[in-house]
């Protein structure tokens, strides 16, 4: 559930971002659709790693291998949550409900079976991670444009950092499952180093609009500082985590950078608001 409302909430940021004119019908239709639309992936992800689910102490107690929800049931449930959001995107717009239906493809058909195999899955996965964002906009223009493009190229970047530190977090666990989360596959220098790079390039990345180079996506001065001061925190929390290398630092990681990626979006939002009243 907090996923899913992570997701809503950046689709939501995303689509006040880009509206020129604010149709509450269509905000409920994209909060809606897209609650259903991650509830579908997540129902055919446990679905897939069902086995793999019962080996993990995050996940033993998950509705399919704790027995208290069949295989086919769960189906039906994915299935129907999958029409359901798909189709109230489409209602905005055509081009809503295709980005919603790659995400979902992506996430259940490549992310999903690459997780036991390759490192490369958090690349493959960071892609329909990245869409919620840019989601909104397309939401609220009816197009793919710059804009859209930064949005999810901010929400690409942070997904590394973020998984990675979840990945070292829960290292053990995962091991269990087989899941192949870490870049080197180790808790190492490198993997640790490639942590601290990919969270500057999330920073470097989250500015670009101050340069006034993202089209209508605007950020002034004072909401670009705002946003340094969360990266510099995010960095600092990466940093320990090359330093200290715990399970401990890497929760705090992890923590930080769900508190930056959903900071960050209110500051674009409240910075719009800002400079449309001035």
């Amino acid at each position: 559930m907090r996923l899913a409302l992570s997701v809503v909430f950046s689709s939501v940021a995303g689509y006040f971002l880009g509206a020129e004119n604010f149709y509450i019908a269509e905000v409920i239709l994209l909060t809606i659709g897209g609650y259903a639309m991650v509830g579908a992936s997540n129902a055919y992800n446990q679905i897939i790693e069902r086995d793999l689910d019962a080996l993990m102490n995050r996940t033993k107690n998950r509705p399919i291998p704790s027995g208290r929800l069949s295989v086919n049931a769960a189906f039906a449930i994915a299935s129907v949550l999958a029409a359901l959001g798909l189709y109230l995107l489409y209602i905005i717009n055509p081009i809503t409900s295709l980005f919603g239906a790659i995400s979902i493809f992506l996430y259940v058909s490549v992310y999903t079976p690459l997780k036991t195999k390759t490192p490369i899955s958090v690349f493959v996965g960071a892609f329909p991670g990245a869409i919620p964002f840019m989601l909104g906009w397309v939401a609220a223009t009816g197009s793919f444009s710059i804009e859209a493009g930064t949005l999810f190229m901010i929400q690409f970047f942070w997904q590394f950092p973020h998984f990675w530190a979840l990945g070292w977090w829960l290292y053990e666990d995962y091991k269990k499952g087989g899941f192949f989360m870490l870049p080197t596959g180790k808790r190492d220098t490198s993997t640790a180093l490639q942590i601290v790079l990919y969270t500057i390039w999330t920073i470097l990345v989250s500015l670009i609009p101050v340069l006034g180079v993202t089209g209508k996506l605007k950020l002034s001065y004072l909401g670009a500082s705002i946003i340094l001061a969360l990266g510099l925190f995010m960095l600092y929390n990466a940093i320990n985590l090359y330093r200290l290398r715990t399970e401990k630092q890497a929760k705090q990681l992890m923590l930080a950078s769900v508190t930056y990626i959903t900071m960050i979006q209110l500051v674009f939002v409240l910075d719009k608001i800002v400079r449309e009243w001035e």
